[in-house]
């Protein structure tokens, strides 16, 4: 097949739903072989009543090259997993075929890959030779990925009692290290630390660099534009997109599937509140006034906070908290409109605004907390938490403070600095 890693042609997988589904542990699959080819020639007959059956993926088709990294995103139940578990060979399609040309490494849910009964040493070496290594070369990276883990403590311990956390740092490490062809990558890294899932960013990073394959599922969309040139788009199982990510993840975004833009209480007994003001919504806006999930790094963008006051004379400061998607605090801003600064305020709707500038805020996921409280006496009315959320996507066309550097770059913000260089010729 030349320079093609995966073949995927009129993927379909049909569930019953309320069926038992057998799952057969990793280990005993991938044993049976290492070059992976799936297919079913024609549809199954699936029963009278289509009610009783869900379509996890319908008339799936694409391919991958070597040295690709794609990117596959979608809402929950998009069909995301189920086909990293077709092309991991933890499942079978209805029918439609998958083809993989190349070791897989393969990380999925938690749960998935390793015995549970034998030490992480006995698993590391497990996966090596599912994988065709000799000892020898597993023992060449065995140092590595125990470091690389932080699990060395506990490497001679069986699995089974490991917590979440350490389970997903060995299984990343082995199926990052252990040197596959095509390296398959799920969500399951949401489990770790945020320290930790940087350094797995950073090693898909690098096994992207050094050309080998990889297919990469994540909500993460600063992580997609980052690691991932092209995107696939999963929505009820088909494909609704695909194409370079900055294009896909903004439609993504645009379509209503992402992290929530706007967001609304119509019901007053409901709405978050107390005695004297009470919050009806909160939405992200561009600056021509658009609700959006994507805001480009470069551009200004507004949040407004649309707020009842119930009971007048009193003064009131409305305040935005932003919180990357580490949980770490940007910045919190207090309203300061001069219109209304120290001024008691009489019943009625409000719409306060604040505007954020282009070009300062780092790319990623943020966070808004939306707040107000009353002064003299300060009492807080409402605190809503992560009340809305959007995604900062810096551009690789060199336009922002990224400029030519394509790597990951660290910081809460990411402003845009005026630079001078003074040149001499040596004489």
């Amino acid at each position: 097949m030349g320079d093609l890693a995966v073949r995927v042609q009129d993927l379909c997988k049909l569930y019953k739903i309320g069926a038992t589904v057998r799952q057969d542990r990793l280990k005993d699959l991938l044993a049976s072989g290492l070059k992976g080819l799936f297919s079913r020639n024609s549809k199954s007959q699936i029963g009278n009543s289509q009610s009783d059956f869900v379509w996890a993926l319908r008339d799936v088709s694409f391919e991958v090259k070597e040295g690709e990294t794609l990117g596959i995103i979608g809402p929950n139940g998009a069909g995301k997993s189920t086909l990293l578990k077709i092309l991991s060979r933890i499942t079978e399609p209805t029918f439609g075929r998958g083809e993989i040309y190349g070791r897989v490494g393969s990380l999925l849910e938690v749960g998935t890959g390793f015995d549970r009964e034998l030490t992480g040493r006995e698993n590391i070496y497990l996966n090596g030779a599912i994988l065709g290594m000799t000892r020898r070369e597993i023992d060449g990276k065995f140092d590595e990925i125990v470091d690389f883990s932080g699990v060395e403590k506990f490497i001679d311990t069986p699995v089974k009692r490991y917590s979440s956390g350490m389970y997903v740092r060995l299984a990343f490490a082995v199926a990052a290290h252990l040197e596959p062809e095509i390296l398959i990558v799920d969500e399951v890294l949401s489990v770790g630390d945020a320290a930790f899932q940087r350094k797995c960013l950073n090693k898909m990073e690098h096994v992207g660099k050094q050309g080998r394959t990889v297919l990469f599922v994540s909500h993460n969309m600063a992580a997609i534009t980052r690691l991932c040139a092209r995107t696939i788009l999963l929505d009820e199982g088909r494909i609704l997109a695909d194409g370079t990510s900055s294009h896909v993840v903004s439609v993504y975004l645009t379509s209503g599937f992402g992290t929530t833009a706007a967001r609304e209480w119509p019901d007053p007994a409901k709405a978050p509140g107390g005695e004297v003001a009470r919050l009806r919504a909160v939405r992200v806006r561009t600056e021509d006034g658009r609700i959006t999930d994507a805001i480009d790094i470069r551009h200004p963008i507004g949040i407004d906070m649309e707020y009842e006051v119930l009971q007048a004379g009193y003064q009131l400061l409305p305040f935005f908290g932003f919180q990357n998607e580490e949980g770490l605090y940007v910045f919190v801003s207090h309203d300061i409109d001069p219109a209304w600064r120290r001024r008691p305020r009489p019943t009625g709707r409000y719409v306060s605004t604040v505007q954020v500038p282009g070009n300062f805020l780092s790319e990623g996921l943020m966070f808004v907390n939306a707040g107000l409280v009353t002064v003299y006496p300060e009492i807080l009315q409402f605190h809503e938490p992560e009340a809305v959320g959007f995604h900062v996507v810096d551009s690789l066309d060199g336009n922002s403070a990224r400029g030519d550097y394509t790597a990951a770059m660290p910081g809460v913000v990411r402003p845009l600095l005026e630079w001078s260089t003074q040149f001499r010729r040596d004489e």
